[in-house]
């Protein structure tokens, strides 16, 4: 997967670098900003409780 990233982008190596490190980075932001939240909406709150 890496590889076929790594040939889709044109331009030097520095530039590729750049380019995937900023992709990474907005990836990781969406994920915990939008998709986390949204599960949890999605999982039913539980009780949980020590027995006594």
């Amino acid at each position: 997967m890496f590889s076929l990233l790594w040939r889709f982008f044109p331009g030097p190596v520095w530039l590729r670098l750049i380019v995937l490190l900023a992709l990474a980075v907005v990836l990781v932001w969406v994920v915990i900003n939008y998709v986390y939240p949204w599960v949890l909406v999605q999982f039913p709150e539980e009780e949980a409780t020590v027995g006594t």
